[in-house]
């Protein structure tokens, strides 16, 4: 009689141990970034997604987790096959998933507004130039017009004057 109840508790608190160690020794980290998991007892795993890499991240609670304020978050990424990250037992997981969505957002901003202002700056150097050949052009058919010419045929649009 004896024997069952101690070898359940000879074997159930290691694996109590383990598992607290484990969760212990388990750290999510939210940078300006990316997403870091990093995770060990002995040894580190260390698991890093940038923001530009991530498509999907949602979050869950269970019935437990949402009355103590614990839950999971997912992060799928791009050409990723399922979830590739997963935050577990986390506080707060509704807010660490808006924190994610709104870097990935402001991200998402910053290249759509230096993407728009480079091209922004590309059609007002073309137009610098356009500006350039039609004032150059204007000049040289004022000049061309005060300067008498024996032929007009040898008068081109280039904006030279030495005729």
């Amino acid at each position: 009689m004896t024997g069952i109840p101690l070898s359940l508790v000879l074997i159930g608190i290691p694996i109590v141990a383990a598992s607290y160690l484990q969760y212990t020794n388990t750290n999510y980290v939210v940078t300006n970034r990316g997403l870091y998991s990093k995770r060990g007892v002995l040894s580190r795993d260390v698991q890093q997604i940038g923001f530009d890499k991530v498509q999907n991240s949602s979050y869950s609670q269970s019935a437990l987790g949402s009355y103590f304020g614990y839950g999971s978050v997912d992060i799928s990424t791009a050409g990723g096959s399922g979830i590739e990250l997963q935050f577990r037992s986390i506080p707060a997981p509704a807010a660490v998933q808006e924190l994610i969505a709104r870097e990935i957002d402001s991200r998402q901003q910053t290249e759509s507004d230096s993407t728009k202002e480079d091209v922004l700056d590309s059609i007002l150097t073309e137009l610098r130039v356009i500006r350039q050949a039609v004032a150059d052009d204007q000049n040289g058919s004022q000049t061309g017009s005060t300067t008498p010419s024996t032929d007009e045929s040898t008068h081109t649009d280039t904006g030279n004057t030495d005729e």
